[in-house]
């Protein structure tokens, strides 16, 4: 197997000979370039390797070189090679993009593992393109907002414009949508990119302490207030704050969190004197919140100083295009985190999930995704709400689950799971073939479970 491809330029030949051979015994591809022009001549973006270059060459030097390399293709690695009178170079290179660096006379066994890293690294850049090129991405928004439909694409053009803003930002879209993903995004984006994030979860909060919790308080403010209080407000300075599920917010804590909306000035619980607070805010809400108004649970004067700028988050069903990649990069994900090997997905699979409804939204399709990268069957689509649901189906779910679970703590042995499960041998059977379990997904490597 060819560990990478390696372009080596050095004006030498007898240097440029030896290196390319010792190369090659360790499994790379070299192709020999002899000046820095006819090394350029090779190098164009989307390079399949790396580059390891003398620094001291007549006319262009290895310097130079990667200079003009690194202006093609940030992303290619570039390894000089020194003399012992260039270590300070080496050293200042590095600080400029150098990839690495080794001092003649160097061991072929060391240049070769420098290779391999500068290799790998090149491989996960050159794989990741293939998936943004594939979804349409040119950056790390795209990344993070994975999709081509319209929706998507109108979505992070407005990212782009209202991140670096100081706009208060209110992102109305449906449980599972990625409203905190958004929220986040448009931190990084914003010239606060560097200051704390603060999530607030405003429906968790308890409604006795929430003033406290967000305000902070003064020694002697309440009975038990022994000492002053920072709130979370006051942690999020020169930041961004995420109300989340603002819409859950006790109306009395509406009115004040106004004042601060408004005046950008906070009052803790005792205080007699404001405190400015620099802070951006960004709200969330499940339902729109104008129909909260309408019922009277939400202010009308604090909708209108949250929502300077309105992003809908759509759903799956209103992007359906989206949903097979999507499903693939989740899976990728869950594979990295469960530390499992690269999961395909068929075909077949992918058409289902492209069908399903998906009413939890990316939420419920990266806990399908997480499934598949463990190895447990997709469960069949059910698209009725709980209350349509019949209890026979719920209790089989449970019931695959809890198999599934016990397979899975036993490596695939079948005998301690009808035994813990009190099922005799056939019934066990009988049921993972009617829930379509496959023990062999449950398998610890290199064991051997009984049949």
């Amino acid at each position: 197997m060819i560990a990478g491809r390696i372009l080596l330029v050095d004006d030498e030949p007898d240097m440029r000979l030896s290196t390319a051979q010792a190369l090659e015994l360790e499994g790379f591809e070299v192709e020999e370039a002899p000046d820095a022009q006819s090394a350029l001549d090779r190098v164009g973006f989307g390079f399949g390797g790396i580059v390891v270059t003398d620094i001291r060459m007549p006319g262009m030097d290895g310097l130079t070189l990667m200079s003009r390399i690194r202006e093609i293709d940030v992303d290619i690695p570039v390894i000089l090679v020194t003399g012992h009178g260039d270590i300070q170079l080496a050293v200042r290179a590095m600080r400029e993009g150098a990839y690495d660096f080794v001092e003649k006379p160097f061991d072929s066994a060391q240049l070769a593992e420098i290779a391999s890293r500068a290799m790998d690294y090149r491989r996960v850049v050159l794989e990741n393109r293939v998936l943004r090129a594939a979804a349409g991405q040119v950056d790390d928004l795209e990344t993070r907002l994975v999709g081509r439909s319209n929706v998507m694409i109108d979505l992070r053009r407005r990212l782009r414009t209202i991140g670096p803003t100081e706009a208060d930002v209110l992102i109305v879209g449906q449980t599972g949508t990625g409203k905190e993903v958004v929220a986040r995004a448009l931190h990084d984006l914003s010239p606060r990119a560097g200051r704390p994030f603060i999530a607030i979860d405003c429906a968790a909060l308890p409604a006795a302490l929430i003033e406290s919790e967000l305000f902070g308080h003064e020694a002697g403010a309440f009975p038990g207030a022994l000492r002053p209080r920072y709130g979370k407000f006051e942690h999020a300075r020169g930041g961004t704050i995420l109300l989340d599920e603002i819409g859950s917010m006790p109306l009395d804590v509406q009115g004040k969190l106004l004042r601060v909306v408004q005046d950008r000035v906070m009052f803790p619980l005792g205080a007699d004197e404001g405190r400015a607070l620099d802070v951006r805010f960004i709200a969330t809400s499940r339902q729109p919140l104008e129909e909260e108004v309408a019922a009277g649970r939400f202010r009308a004067d604090l909708l209108y100083r949250l929502n300077v700028v309105t992003l809908s988050m759509p759903p799956l069903s209103a992007r359906r295009e989206d949903i097979q990649l999507l499903f693939i990069k989740l899976v990728q994900e869950a594979a990295a985190r469960h530390r499992r090997a690269a999961v395909a997905v068929p075909p077949a699979l992918l058409a289902e999930i492209a069908e399903r409804s998906w009413p939890g939204n990316v939420r419920e399709l990266r806990n399908a995704a997480d499934r598949h990268a463990l190895g447990i069957a997709l469960q069949p689509a059910d698209d009725r709400s709980p209350e349509q649901q019949r209890l026979a189906h719920r209790v089989a779910a449970f019931e695959r689950d809890v198999i599934v679970t016990t397979l899975a703590a036993h490596g695939g042995r079948l005998k301690p799971v009808y035994e813990s499960l009190g099922l005799s041998r056939k019934s066990l059977y009988e049921k993972m073939q009617k829930y379509m379990i496959d023990k062999t997904h449950y398998v610890d490597a290199g064991d051997d479970p009984d049949p």
